[in-house]
C-alpha cells in the first residue's frame, strides 16, 4: 500500500496518512494509571501512556470511531479532540450520543470523505461485534472501516475495529479486496464475565488473515490496558505458525514512529 504511512499512539489508536488525508483512529490520549468502568461490572486501568501527544497529531481531517462508549477507545482527552476534526465517523448508536455533525453508519454502509485537491475516501463500516453473540445489549454496536480511494493498487485499507472473530467479520474477505489490515487484537477478558473474549486473539488474527490474504498485516489494540490479556508475544507465536507468506505480511509499528507501508 504505497503512500501509506501509521503512526500507532497506543491500544487502537493510529494516525493514518494517506492520500493527503490524516485520518486518526479511535482517538485515546489520557495519561496512565486512571481506571475506567466501562459498565456491567466491567472495567479496566491504562497502563500506558500515549506516545504522542493530542496536540501532536493535529491537524486532522477525520476521526473513524469504532465506538464512542468504551474510554479505551475514546477517552476523555480523545472526546476533547473531537471537535477539531473535520468528521467525525462512528456507528449509529454513537452519532447519536455524540450528536452534531457526526455521521453513524450500520454496517455495509458507506460515506465519503471529500476536499479540494485530494482524493475522494470512501469509507465503508464492515460488520463487527465486541464480544460472543448475543453480546450486543451489554457491550454495544461497534463498526471497522474499509477505506478506499483512487491510486490504490492492491485492495482497500481495512481497519478492524473491536471485534471477535465471527461470521460478520469473515464476509470481509468475501465482499472486499483487502491490501493492508490493521487488527485489533488484545484478547480482552474481564473477571466477571470469565473465559469470555470481546476481542481477537493471534490465532483468530491468523486464521481471519488467510480469509483476507492481505499484503501486510498491522496488529494493534495488544498493550496498554489491564483488560487486554495476550499481549505481542502470543501473537508472534500465533503468526510463527503461520504459512510463510503470512508471517512476511505482519508489520509491528514501533511507539510514536511514524511508518510507511509499501
Amino acid at each position: 500500500m504505497n503512500g501509506v504511512r501509521l503512526t500507532h499512539v497506543g491500544g487502537p489508536t493510529v494516525l493514518v496518512e494517506a492520500a493527503g488525508w490524516r485520518l486518526l483512529v479511535d482517538p485515546t490520549f489520557d495519561p496512565p494509571g486512571r481506571r475506567y468502568a466501562f459498565g456491567w461490572g466491567t472495567g479496566s486501568r491504562k497502563t500506558t501512556g500515549p506516545a504522542v501527544a493530542a496536540e501532536d497529531v493535529l491537524p486532522v481531517d477525520a476521526v473513524l470511531l469504532s465506538h464512542d462508549h468504551h474510554a479505551d477507545n475514546l477517552d476523555d482527552a480523545g472526546r476533547a479532540l473531537l471537535p477539531a476534526a473535520g468528521v467525525v465517523v462512528t456507528t449509529l448508536p454513537g452519532a447519536r450520543r455524540l450528536g452534531g455533525s457526526v455521521r453513524g453508519l450500520a454496517p455495509w454502509a458507506t460515506t465519503e470523505l471529500t476536499a479540494p485537491g485530494r482524493p475522494t475516501v470512501v469509507v465503508t463500516a464492515t460488520p463487527a461485534r465486541h464480544g460472543p453473540r448475543f453480546s450486543r445489549p451489554v457491550a454495544g454496536a461497534v463498526i471497522g472501516f474499509a477505506l478506499r480511494w483512487d491510486g490504490q493498487e492492491h485492495g482497500q485499507l481495512w481497519i478492524s475495529g473491536d471485534t471477535v472473530l465471527f461470521g460478520g467479520v469473515r464476509q470481509v474477505a468475501e465482499r472486499l479486496t483487502v491490501d493492508a489490515a490493521l487488527l485489533h487484537l488484545g484478547g480482552v477478558r474481564f473477571p466477571v464475565t470469565g473465559p469470555v473474549r470481546y476481542s481477537m486473539r493471534g490465532r483468530d488474527a491468523v486464521e481471519l488473515c488467510r480469509l483476507l490474504r492481505p499484503r501486510t498485516v498491522v496488529p494493534v489494540h495488544y498493550e496498554g490496558w489491564s483488560h487486554f490479556r495476550e499481549g505481542r508475544g502470543p501473537v508472534e507465536q500465533a503468526f510463527a505458525a503461520a504459512p510463510p507468506a503470512l508471517r512476511r505480511a505482519v508489520r509491528w509499528l514501533p511507539a510514536g514512529v511514524p511508518v510507511d507501508l509499501d
